[in-house]
């Protein structure tokens, strides 16, 4: 073996061990930790306000653009919260648009999907102090990712507006109906999700966040997300809906709610 062929050789081997170490996902504590938030475009801002507010759910704070509202971010934990967009033209789709995770280093998350060949946006500060980087799944919706920074609007709400009252503390996941199976169970095992097949349906939970839960099944006509939350108990959490005067329906240890648009929130049992 040569001289030049020997270095040819150890330069090709350096550099596939380079890009396997790049490759390599994140730690747990740095990847996906949980759902930051959810993303609705509401018909009626503050009729949806209102709604959430019988669930228990308080407002956090709001963005404004020239005097109007532009978005409002509804609390369900210190972690999770929930965005609402108004409509501000006819033609814009009401309903869910988006989900947000959290990472535990979204520097670290982010520079891991580029390797991927994910092509997520370069991480930036978001109008609310924390860092955002995002990019769309295979059927073309957004997919973001944010990462709690100190000063933050949100860090700043830590410990207030947790209403007593919240029917659930927990946002635990999201059934999603798809068209394109096979490319979003790759698309979510890109992100770091393991997938397990189930009941024809792909269940996905992530390291960071045992407990999070994304289950994805086939779109059928008329199919639509449906937002899983977790309450100790359903015969209660159906007592407490219709006490706050939301009609609700109860099926064992599942009450599912919708929202004035239509949005399907189901409270799940855990029994504990």
């Amino acid at each position: 073996m040569t001289t030049k062929f020997r270095w040819l050789l150890s330069l090709a081997v350096a550099g596939a061990c380079s890009a396997t170490l790049i490759a390599q996902p994140p730690p747990p504590a740095s990847g996906v930790t949980g759902i930051a938030h959810i993303a609705f475009r509401v018909s009626d801002l503050n009729r949806e306000i209102a709604f959430l507010g019988k669930l228990g759910y308080q407002e956090s704070f709001a963005m404004t653009n020239a005097g109007k509202t532009t978005e409002v971010f509804i609390k369900i934990n210190d972690h999770e919260f929930i965005e609402l967009y108004p409509r501000t033209d006819p033609s814009q789709p009401l309903g869910w648009m988006h989900v947000c995770f959290e990472a535990g280093d979204l520097n670290v998350l982010q520079h891991y999907y580029a390797t991927e060949g994910l092509n997520p946006s370069p991480v930036r500060k978001a109008a609310a102090g924390n860092l955002i980087s995002s990019f769309n799944d295979p059927e073309g919706r957004v997919t973001e990712f944010t990462q709690y920074m100190p000063g933050s609007l949100h860090t700043l709400d830590i410990g207030q507006h947790l209403g007593s009252a919240r029917v659930s503390t927990e946002l635990m996941g999201i059934d999603l109906p798809v068209r394109e199976g096979a490319a979003m169970k790759e698309f979510y095992t890109d992100l770091g999700f393991e997938a397990e097949d189930t009941n024809g349906n792909v269940r996905l939970t992530t390291p960071g966040a045992p407990d999070l839960h994304i289950e994805l099944r086939a779109a059928g006509p008329g199919s639509q997300p449906e937002f899983l939350f977790l309450v100790p108990d359903a015969k209660k959490a159906y007592e407490a809906l219709e006490y706050s005067g939301i009609t609700a329906q109860r099926n064992g240890g599942l009450v599912f709610v919708r929202d004035p648009d239509g949005n399907l929130f189901i409270f799940l049992s855990t029994g504990r």
